[in-house]
């Protein structure tokens, strides 16, 4: 639904009789910018392909940004090790887990996981590192073979993973092969078994036996050539671009829908209250989703055009606003998943991670209801283990107040004056190419939207569809 909602601040009178929560309040937020908790030291060094990040952004977990490229003056070596190797073939969904694992969205996790990972993953969200202390990892990342696979790979501690024409993406080495347990992993994951959950219909179902992990080597950047290669940042240029902005805060917000004035009246509002706070350049993480997405989720391309549309408009800021892609699949698994999309903006630089009702939800796949309780996404977030570092910023209502012709924080003295537009309704007015109230969107975005599923009306039709605009 368009209804939103806006962060609250409340200073409780005693500190020490505090939840173990890591909302944004005076227990773990700075007030004034010299009482900063940013880590900071001697400027980034390189070593090998682990990055270790300082300056004023927080430090990805771990203390290292761990990217799991080949060195450019091996790659060729390393494809042409790769051809003498057993192969699997990966598919879309599995490249794009190689490209988030290659990038360090998932720092510090070295490679697919491996037996002891997953089952931390899947029983505490959380994984126990080398010093002892724990981070998040909610999802398991996982890649699938076969029987006749594993067979295959016998005794060998080294594959190569290839796309559909056989080119090589990586090497997958020191590798355990173990049990693949479908309906454990589908019940702890989303915490149903019921059928028609999008991601385990697309990439669990009809998947291998048994799971492969190992050390991944990628043997040269992941790239779609879908015209949006451009946007798709990763952590080490995330937070590049944010020291070149002077960033003393970064704030993230992930969408998978496209954008109105009620998602921009969140943000806007998160940064003045930041400024309030005392930081003096707060940047805000535009952070779409680019992943696997389900049937009817708007398509990566047609968002990204509508996003851009908002900010030509005006109604972001391009001076405080970084629009990127995050190329992890979604799930739609809740409370379980939006701990990991708050897990891997960490590693972008992000410290305030913005969070409304139902993260990462869906309807039940059976019956007329949301499968996951609204507010529990936020609430799991402020007691997550792992991610006491990151200040989550849960928010208050908003709709379309009739009142100011746009949309507004909901006010309950009035409630006649407010109108709570679903993505269902927002859905067939686009649909039918109708305009919504005036100021629930800015009008280059609804006409990208109208022009998408316009596109959609001429392919049901059989005519030929229009090319998404670049």
């Amino acid at each position: 639904m368009a209804a939103i909602t806006s962060f609250s601040l409340k200073i409780p009178s005693k500190i020490q009789s505090l939840p173990k929560t890591h909302f944004t309040i005076p227990l773990n937020l700075p007030i004034k910018p010299g009482a900063t908790r940013f880590y900071s030291g001697s400027p980034r060094i390189h070593s090998g392909s682990t990055r270790i990040i300082s300056g004023l952004l927080i430090q990805p977990d771990g203390g290292k940004l761990v990217e799991l490229f080949v060195e450019e003056s091996q790659r060729e070596l390393k494809r042409e090790e790769a051809y003498k190797l057993p192969q699997i073939k990966v598919n879309k969904i599995d490249i794009e887990w190689v490209h988030v694992l290659s990038e360090g969205w998932a720092s510090p996790l070295k490679g697919f996981m491996r037996e002891n990972e997953y089952l931390q993953t899947l029983h505490f969200n959380c994984i126990r590192i080398d010093d002892g202390s724990f981070v998040n990892m909610s999802v398991p990342i996982v890649l699938a073979i076969d029987d006749l696979k594993k067979d295959e790979i016998g005794g060998v501690t080294s594959v190569a993973l290839v796309d559909d024409e056989n080119n090589p993406i990586a090497i997958l080495s020191d590798i355990e092969i173990y049990k693949h347990n479908k309906e454990e992993r589908i019940a702890r994951t989303w915490g149903t078994t019921a059928p028609g959950l999008p991601y385990v219909d697309e990439a669990i179902t009809h998947a291998g036996n048994w799971l492969i992990g190992g050390d991944l080597k990628v043997i040269g950047p992941v790239k779609y050539h879908d015209g949006l290669d451009r946007f798709r940042l990763s952590p080490a240029e995330l937070r590049d671009e944010f020291t070149r902005r002077n960033a003393d805060a970064v704030f993230a917000f992930q969408l998978r829908n496209p954008v109105h004035n009620g998602h921009a009246l969140l943000m806007t509002d998160t940064r003045r209250r930041l400024l309030e706070m005392g930081y003096k350049n707060p940047i805000l993480l535009l952070h779409p989703l680019g992943g696997y997405t389900k049937a009817d989720d708007v398509p990566l391309h047609w968002r990204m055009k509508q996003h851009e549309k908002v900010l030509e408009d005006g109604v972001l800021d391009p001076e405080t606003t970084v629009v990127s892609i995050f190329p992890s699949p979604m799930h739609y698994a809740g409370p379980t998943e939006v701990q990991w999309h708050a897990k891997a903006r960490i590693n972008a630089g992000a410290n305030f991670y913005i969070v409304g009702r139902d993260p990462a939800g869906m309807g039940h796949p059976l019956e007329k209801r949301d499968l996951y309780d609204a507010d529990h996404g936020k609430k799991v977030l402020s007691m997550a283990p792992g991610l006491e570092r990151l200040n989550i910023l849960p928010f208050r209502v908003a709709a379309y107040d009739k009142t100011k012709n746009g949309m507004a924080f909901f006010d309950p003295s009035r409630p006649q004056d407010f109108i709570f537009i679903s993505g269902t309704k927002m859905r067939t007015l686009a649909k039918n190419k109708e305009n919504p109230p005036d100021g629930f969107m800015c009008p280059g975005g609804w006409k990208v939207l109208v022009e998408y599923y316009d596109s959609l009306a001429s392919a049901e039709n059989g005519r030929v569809a229009e090319p998404v605009p670049s």
